[in-house]
C-alpha cells in the first residue's frame, strides 16, 4: 500500500494555472479600491487628442493642396486676360453735302457706320455696361452714339454695329472747315469707350476699353483712307 497523501500536497496538485491576464485589486489606507489591468492601454483622453491631432492635420493638409489648386488655376487658366477691341471697317454716307465752303447744304446729314468688334480671350464671359462712341473733329466732338450693354462670350468674338449721325450745322461754326473742304480732305477721329467686368467666380476683374481711332475723310473719292487706332485696356 501505498503511503497516504498528505492533504497539502493534493491541493498544490489541482491548483490550476494563473491566467496570463488578470486585474489586481490593491486596497490602500483610506479604503479605496485600485484596479491595474496587464498589457498597455492608451486613456479615453489621450485617444481623443490624438483623434483631435490626426483630424487637424488632414484639414490643414486639405486646406493647403486647395490653396494651391486655386492658386495654380488663378494663374493660369482663370487669370484675367486682356480683351482687344478692333474697327473692322467705317463708312461715311452723305458726303455729297460737303462739295465746297461756297455750297453746303446745312440741312444734310452725314451717317457714320462703324463696325467694331470685341474678342474675348478669356475662359468666362466679358460682360460690358452701355457704352458711348464719339466722333471728334478739331478737337470737337461732333456727334455721339449709344452702344446697348452686350457680352462677349468665352473665348469668342462679339461684333457690333454703330451708326453715328452728324449734322452739317455743326460742322460749319468749326473754324478750320473752309480750309479743310478746299484740300478735300476731313481729319476725324472716332473714340469708343467700354467699361465691363470678367467674372471668374472668387476672382472678379473691371475692364476698362478704350479706342481711338484717326483716319481721313477723301472727300473727291468719298472714301476713308490712312486709319490709325490706338487701344488701351485697364483692369
Amino acid at each position: 500500500m501505498s503511503p497516504p497523501q498528505s492533504p497539502n500536497s493534493s491541493r498544490d496538485q489541482v491548483r490550476p494555472l494563473a491566467p496570463s491576464s488578470h486585474r489586481i485589486h490593491i486596497e490602500n489606507e483610506e479604503g479605496v479600491n485600485y484596479t491595474s489591468t496587464s498589457g498597455i492601454e492608451l486613456s479615453k483622453k489621450q485617444r481623443r487628442r490624438r483623434r483631435c491631432i490626426k483630424c487637424c492635420g488632414c484639414c490643414g493638409v486639405t486646406t493647403i493642396i486647395i490653396g494651391i489648386v486655386i492658386l495654380i488655376l488663378a494663374l493660369t487658366v482663370f487669370k484675367v486676360k486682356d480683351p482687344t477691341i478692333r474697327m473692322n471697317s467705317i463708312r461715311f454716307e452723305g458726303l455729297s453735302s460737303l462739295t465746297s465752303s461756297s455750297n453746303l447744304q446745312t440741312n444734310m446729314n452725314i451717317t457714320v457706320s462703324a463696325d467694331i468688334s470685341i474678342k474675348n480671350p478669356n475662359a468666362v464671359s466679358f460682360k460690358f455696361k452701355p457704352a458711348t462712341a464719339s466722333l471728334i473733329y478739331s478737337d470737337r466732338i461732333i456727334a455721339e452714339a449709344m452702344l446697348p450693354r452686350g457680352s462677349a462670350r468665352a473665348r469668342r468674338t462679339f461684333s457690333m454695329n454703330v451708326n453715328v449721325m452728324v449734322m452739317v450745322e455743326k460742322l460749319i461754326v468749326i473754324p478750320r472747315l473752309s480750309s479743310d473742304l478746299i484740300a478735300g480732305e476731313l481729319p476725324i477721329s472716332m473714340s469708343t469707350n467700354i467699361n465691363g467686368k470678367v467674372n471668374l467666380g472668387v476672382i472678379k476683374k473691371s475692364v476698362d476699353i478704350r479706342m481711338n481711332c484717326n483716319m481721313v475723310v477723301d472727300l473727291q473719292r468719298q472714301d476713308v483712307k490712312d486709319i490709325d487706332c490706338e487701344r488701351k485696356v485697364s483692369l
